[in-house]
């Protein structure tokens, strides 16, 4: 396996850690970027593409990234709150007066984005028809009694996150999520990230495989599940029809066309890890002429909102939440507790970090699901180089 890019001085160990994060995984394809200070100094890709066909892994492949969607939906919140367009504060009912519905209308905002709404899954299931229509999946969450009364409690929204964020926006602005997308994110860095991919750039697109880790979590859950008893983190993560619990199969699921043609913003961006450093960078330091935030509206930002055990218990450590962004803790092993950004299934990680200046991004087409530390150790690789 050869790995091809670049690395500032200084930053050796990075790569050597990316090197390792492969090892034992011949079939994995992976890319990584950090800046810092604004500048790129690590650029790094290799493996597999799609080891089925034996594409490799280049400069020009993107990937899904899954729930670091969420933190792209963040950081577009933010900027929206910064330029006085909408509050955390808000009620989610001065935009979408329909999600008063069911006990809904004390809901705010910042709800929505902490995980605390209430809608971390669907009553009904879903179709994979079903799911690909916008209007079709926000009517019914406004309609949908909560699983636990709002406000009190969080749990991941894994899939319904980016729906529900992404309908306040829109209404709040005229704009949909992809022309949002475009104005606030992509175009001011001339980013090649979306929300919705185009037709012509399909063949670009690294192909996801479920790692043995992944294919072991899945087996253990499905067979300790009482089907008489309702699995709200299950269904969070399939709607009930519309994807399998790994979120892909060889031709399905998000390796599916037509699903990463969709605007599904609780996992359905694709981006390259380069272009995700830029933006993350961005959130913290001008990068190539751009500061999407102040540190003051990152502050705000990254006050916690969640934390300790969800409403649906799973075993710790847990994420901490502030306005969407996964906050650095024991859980999310960023550079330091001031970090803040949003991990992705499967092994993806990005985030920013205000103290160094760093946006990071690492991306895989390999998912795995216990004990995966190749972020991780590229994270403390960089952290020793940092703090020399």
């Amino acid at each position: 396996m050869e790995v091809q890019g670049s690395v500032a001085l200084g930053y050796e160990s990075v790569r050597e850690a990316f090197i390792s994060s492969f090892q034992d995984k011949p079939e994995m394809g992976a890319s990584l970027a950090i800046r810092v200070g604004g500048d790129e100094v690590v650029k790094l890709w290799g493996g597999y593409s799609d080891y089925s066909t034996g594409e490799l892994w280049s400069e020009e492949t993107i990937s899904v990234i899954f729930s670091c969607s969420k933190g792209l939906m963040s950081i577009l919140s933010a900027q929206l709150v910064q330029d006085g367009l909408i509050s955390y504060d808000d009620l989610v009912s001065k935009y979408w007066p329909e999600f008063t519905q069911a006990g809904k209308g004390e809901v705010t905002f910042g709800d929505l984005l902490a995980h605390r709404a209430g809608l971390s899954a669907s009553r009904e299931d879903i179709s994979s028809r079903q799911v690909i229509d916008w209007n079709y999946v926000t009517n019914m969450l406004a309609a949908q009694e909560p699983l636990w009364e709002p406000g009190t409690g969080h749990a991941y929204h894994a899939l319904t996150h980016g729906w529900l964020v992404g309908e306040v926006l829109s209404r709040a602005t005229g704009l949909s999520v992809s022309e949002l997308f475009t104005k606030y994110l992509t175009k001011p860095l001339a980013s090649e990230t979306w929300m919705g991919l185009p037709s012509e750039l399909e063949a670009r697109v690294a192909r996801m495989h479920a790692g043995p880790t992944m294919l072991k979590l899945i087996q253990e859950t499905n067979a300790a599940r009482d089907p008489l008893v309702p699995d709200w983190i299950h269904r969070s993560m399939t709607l009930g029809a519309a994807f399998p619990p790994d979120l892909i199969s060889y031709d399905g699921g998000f390796n599916s066309s037509e699903i990463r043609a969709a605007v599904i913003p609780g996992a359905g961006g694709i981006s390259s890890a380069s272009s995700l450093a830029a933006l993350w960078s961005a959130t913290v330091i001008e990068t190539e002429g751009v500061r999407f935030l102040s540190p003051e509206t990152v502050a705000l930002a990254t006050t916690i909102k969640s934390e300790g055990m969800p409403v649906f218990p799973v075993p710790g450590p847990w994420s901490k939440y502030g306005m969407g962004f996964q906050l650095g803790s024991e859980a999310n092993n960023y550079l330091g507790s001031k970090s803040f950004g949003h991990g992705g299934a499967g092994g993806q990680v990005t985030f920013a970090d205000p103290v160094d200046k760093v946006g990071f991004a690492f991306l895989t087409n390999q998912m795995e699901a216990i004990d995966d530390f190749r972020g991780s150790n590229i994270v403390d690789a960089l952290r020793d180089v940092l703090r020399r």
